[in-house]
């Protein structure tokens, strides 16, 4: 039991180093022959694609929210491929061997990738955006917030696959997603490196100690949400809609042709004129003086005496 709770708490508060290349995978890691270093080398580099293609759609997601909203849910981002030592050990702890099938189908947090937050309530925001992805099957979910571990570890986990399209396949690859706050973050980084230095076999009132401190970052983290939901109330900043509009999303992606090919020649014309949005003032343009025009809202206009037209 006491050695489930030391691998569960590797995998929580494993450090999250960039993907490794794929002429990076030791040699005495490849179990052959039952795996050949190309089927290794294959592995990684769907679970690298993985990777970017998940980083890739939260890089827009958070961007998005800070055009739409003037705000960035998002904090920090950060990635890694798991060690080949770690997949190893953990596949030899469920008494399996080390092949590639078994990695794929046993193991779901090779690809990981940590979401760091500045409050709890963008925790769910961003869980529930990911869950909307067309493209994202969510496989798993533990919400350790809601559920907080004995040992006081709080996050939020989601186990998901993306399509990764290859030359000739598509494969569904798992990637890890864990989101956390800026102080759950604190706490499980400085538990893990203390909790190690009894080699998982940390004094009962050290215990009791990290505890207290889950809970007063527990507590930190309900204040400071309280603290920005009041600030809000005093926002004059309106929201401006759905992150999209309905008409704009409509726009995206079409192909618009017409006037296309056709030749812009410009001719005579008495009078200046102004282009309008307001097709009533249009009319009235040639009655109008020069200076009443001032501070209306113009797409262009032509000079006196001359006037663009299409054929």
């Amino acid at each position: 039991m006491q050695d489930r709770e030391k691998d569960n708490r590797i995998e929580e508060n494993e450090s999250m180093e960039q993907p490794l290349s794929a002429n990076q995978v030791p040699g005495r890691f490849v179990p052959a022959p039952t795996a050949s270093v190309d089927e290794w080398k294959r592995m990684q580099l769907i679970y690298s694609a993985a990777l970017k293609e998940v980083n890739t759609k939260l890089e827009i997601l958070n961007a998005e929210f800070q055009m739409a909203h003037r705000y960035n849910p998002i904090e920090h981002l950060t990635a890694r491929i798991k060690s080949p030592e770690s997949i190893a050990k953990k596949l030899r702890h469920q008494g399996r061997a080390v092949t590639v099938e078994n990695i794929v189908r046993y193991i779901n947090d090779v690809a990981g990738i940590r979401i760091i937050c500045s409050f709890t309530s963008d925790i769910y925001k961003i869980s529930d955006l990911i869950r909307k992805q067309s493209d994202v099957k969510v496989l798993k979910i533990k919400d350790y917030i809601a559920n907080p571990k004995p040992n006081g570890y709080t996050s939020y986990h989601m186990i998901v696959s993306v399509p990764i399209f290859l030359s000739d396949m598509t494969i569904d690859t798992k990637v890890e997603i864990q989101i956390r706050t800026i102080a759950m973050d604190f706490w499980a980084s400085l538990e893990h490196k203390m909790y190690y230095k009894f080699e998982g076999n940390a004094p009962e009132n050290i215990r009791r100690e990290l505890k207290e401190c889950a809970d007063l970052v527990g507590f930190l983290d309900r204040k400071m949400l309280a603290i920005n939901e009041e600030i809000k109330k005093y926002s004059d900043e309106e929201e401006e809609g759905v992150l999209i509009s309905e008409s704009l999303r409509r726009l995206y992606g079409m192909v618009n042709e017409e006037g296309e090919g056709k030749d812009v020649s410009v001719v005579p014309e008495k009078e200046g004129v102004v282009i309008d949005l307001d097709e009533a003032q249009l009319r009235k343009a040639d009655e109008m003086p020069e200076e009443s025009t001032v501070g209306k809202k113009r797409i262009f206009s032509v000079p006196k005496g001359r006037k663009a037209t299409m054929k």
